[in-house]
């Protein structure tokens, strides 16, 4: 039985953690992201005011974060509209959470 406090219970690829994990390892899109989640939803202009690089800069990490499913893009009118897909975040949390905590477990949580 499902706990109703989780947004959901669906396994996660490896591959799908993978992507997750590369999108989130470089800085300015842990910088975009904490931006988003601040903001609720934003466009591109409002992101590059907030980390400071330029806009084709931050275009391009926007991209990686909507292709890895971390970040929903929608198009309004002049303007992308972009927030954080929580839902995923929360999966990927889990995943990773769960990865370590069995890695940690079968060595007894300590290396030899």
């Amino acid at each position: 039985m499902s706990d109703p406090g989780r947004t959901q219970d669906l396994f996660i690829s490896e591959e799908a953690i993978a992507s997750r994990l590369s999108a989130l390892s470089h800085p300015a899109r842990i910088a975009i992201l904490r931006h988003l989640s601040a903001s609720g939803c934003c466009c591109c202009k409002d992101v590059v005011e907030s980390v400071d690089l330029a806009q084709s800069t931050v275009s391009q990490h926007l991209k990686i974060l909507v292709e890895a499913g971390l970040v929903s893009y929608q198009p309004d009118r002049q303007r992308s509209r972009y927030q954080i897909d929580r839902v995923a975040l929360a999966e990927l949390s889990e995943a990773v959470s769960g990865l370590l905590k069995s890695c940690c477990a079968s060595s007894g949580g300590r290396s030899q």
